[in-house]
């Protein structure tokens, strides 16, 4: 295939509708709008969710809840995860975005204690689960909060 054989995929491409332009394309006269009314008006037209009048859905349903302004978002670790690291291993949050554990910190590292630990590692993060805690420490490692 050379450059001037590139060609755009079939039907990618129409041609704009040129509204108003004659009886013969189709849209003359009215310009598809119909006759009259609020939707023929320039800048007519409703707001999202308007239900002409009637009681629109966003308030005929119940609130509820909120959103916590301060909540955290941690980045979860399983202990399982940490089998990948050798023995006696200082496992800190940079180590975790630099391997590809965690792509994003967010507030912070927390491990919990899914799965089993083989390895005997040092592991620094900002929260630890108790499960996770005792994994760690029952398989001969330290764990450290941040």
């Amino acid at each position: 295939m050379k450059l001037h054989e590139l060609k755009p995929a079939e039907g990618s491409r129409s041609s704009r509708k040129r509204v108003g332009r004659g009886i013969g394309s189709g849209t003359g006269k009215t310009a598809g709008k119909g006759h009259k009314g609020q939707n023929a008006r320039s800048g007519g037209g409703v707001r999202p969710g308007f239900e002409g009048g009637q009681n629109p859905l966003f308030r005929r349903l119940p609130k509820r809840g909120f959103t916590n302004i301060n909540r955290k978002e941690y980045a979860i670790v399983n202990v399982d995860t940490l089998n990948r690291f050798e023995d006696g291993t200082e496992i800190t949050p940079e180590l975790l975005i630099e391997t590809g554990v965690v792509s994003n910190e967010k507030a912070g590292i927390k491990i919990l204690g899914n799965g089993s630990l083989e390895k005997k590692l040092t592991v620094k993060a900002h929260k630890f689960s108790g499960s996770a805690k005792e994994a760690i420490e029952a398989a001969g490692g330290q764990t450290e909060v941040v």
